[in-house]
This record gives C-alpha cells, structure tokens and sequence, in this order.
C-alpha cells in the first residue's frame, strides 16, 4: 500500500488546529467566564476533532486506495467541519443557528466509520 497524502496533510492540519483550539480553550476560553456547559461543549469539539484527525493519519498512512476509503475520509473530513466547527461557532460565536449542522456532522462520523467496516469485511483476510 501507499500513502495518500491527501489524508496526510488534512491529519495535519485538522491536528495542528485542534491542538491551537485546544489549547486556546484550556488557557484562554477558560478566563473568559464561559458557562461550565459551553466549555464543555467546546473541549468535546476538540476531541472529536482530534479522534477523526487520528483516523484520517491512518487512512493516509495505511489504508488501501479503494472508494469506501474515500468516503470515509470525506465523511470524517466534512464530519470535523461540521460537528466540530458548528461547536466551535456556537461557543465562540455564540451562533445558536448552526446547531442544525452539528448532528449532521455527527452522521458524517457515523457514515466514515461505516465505510472503514464496509472495507474491513469486503477485504476479510487479504492483504493489498
């Protein structure tokens, strides 16, 4: 297999800013007297984001050059944008209108997940 450096270079960006996010919500956020839910909130929205950062490094790094591993980094790519950045917004912002968008992020999750299984049972025990 080879790597795919476009799921390396998203792995990189969306963990450098979540390490940026992280750490402005641990030291900066935090001083600001944000509610102890929207903090909350804000610090799932980094880890998601971390998590999903994690499982694009992998499809880049290990993953074998098929459709549904596309898919799967589309959905985890447009799941960080949508859950994690419609979090981001509502608490930094304080823009109430795209909770709409976080639970469709959630299913771009759900649906990149769903691909990486698909792919583990159509390649059962072979190797590529």
């Amino acid at each position: 297999m080879r790597t795919n450096p476009v799921w390396l270079v998203l792995a990189g960006l969306f963990g450098l800013t979540a390490t940026m996010l992280g750490a402005y919500g641990a030291h900066g956020l935090a001083a600001t007297g944000i509610s102890p839910e929207r903090l909350a909130a804000y610090h799932s929205a980094v880890e998601y984001q971390f998590f999903h950062a994690l499982a694009l490094l992998m499809l880049g790094w290990c993953a074998p050059r098929r459709r549904a591993i596309t898919v799967a980094g589309v959905a985890f790519t447009l799941g960080i944008l949508g859950f994690s950045g419609s979090i981001y917004a509502m608490v930094l912002l304080g823009s109430k209108g795209l909770g709409l968008v976080t639970p469709a992020g959630g299913l771009c999750f759900m649906l990149g997940w769903t691909a990486l299984i698909w792919v583990g049972c159509r390649l059962g025990g072979k190797n590529e």
